[in-house]
């Protein structure tokens, strides 16, 4: 048909509905992409505040944890060392007594000396529970096997380590590593009644990695309530500090398996 047939109006007509159809188009996917936009907007705003939450939930659990640390750092001072100086203090002050027989005074020297060597022995276990002096002069692999042997003399566990890393000269990275290990070590003992214990450093490709087992009581790690503990909440905070991964596994009698990277 020759364009010059149509009737001006018609092709007036023509042209206006089109013109509409592509109004209308472009309006409903400029409606279509606001809302998009708005929906991915939403969404991302909803990550950083679960993001955030999270980050609070750990930074709570390091506080608590170290309240908690500080709290029986100062009961083991009061308790025990504290306790046993003012009998040292007493039995100084009863020296000075008159009339003391040859016989009184040594066993009073003797009580001294030994309350005093018992106090430096249990001061010497809190400052190594703090900082164990061969992981502060040898570093993370020295502080693990100590560790491991300090577990054997119960004579209720064995362990077996096995290394292959070379780890970095970070201490503080060094020092999150190893209170992981010895928080998985004292629930595997006191809570999972294990007898035997797996530790494994590995570079799994290219990420360093740390496989740990036990073959403990074990217990539902699907049940959330488990997962929540202030124990595991530490561990969590240590392996997000290491901007690394964790992984539980754990069955009623199966023990527990745990992978985290660093």
């Amino acid at each position: 048909m020759n364009p010059h047939s149509i009737p001006e109006k018609e092709l007036v007509a023509i042209i206006l509905y089109i013109s509409l159809f592509f109004i209308i188009v472009a309006v409903v996917l400029i409606i279509f992409f606001y809302f998009s936009r708005k929906k991915i907007i939403q969404k991302e705003l909803e990550k950083k505040d679960l993001v955030l939450q999270y980050q609070k939930e750990q930074l709570h659990a390091i506080i608590v944890t170290q309240e908690e640390e500080r709290k029986r750092i100062a009961q083991d001072l009061h308790d025990d060392i504290s306790s046993k100086l003012n009998i040292v203090s007493l039995n100084t002050h009863l020296l000075s007594a008159p009339n003391l027989t040859a016989e009184e005074t040594n066993e009073i020297t003797e009580n001294i000396i030994s309350l005093t060597a018992k106090a430096l022995e249990n001061s010497r276990k809190i400052a190594h529970n703090l900082l164990p002096p061969v992981f502060e002069k040898f570093g993370l692999n020295a502080g693990v096997e100590e560790l491991c042997e300090e577990f054997e003399t119960s004579k209720s566990v064995k362990t077996y380590y096995k290394n292959e890393l070379d780890f970095d000269d970070d201490i503080d990275r060094q020092l999150h590593i190893f209170r992981i290990l010895q928080e998985l070590m004292n629930n595997s003992l006191r809570h999972g009644k294990a007898t035997e214990i797996w530790i494994a450093f590995k570079n799994n490709n290219g990420i360093n990695t740390c496989y740990y087992e036990d073959n403990g009581i074990g217990f539902d790690s699907k049940k959330i309530e488990n997962q929540k503990g202030l124990g595991m909440k530490n561990i969590d905070s240590r392996v997000s500090f290491l901007n690394g991964t964790i992984k539980i596994d754990s069955e009623i009698d199966k023990g527990i398996a745990v992978i985290f990277t660093f």
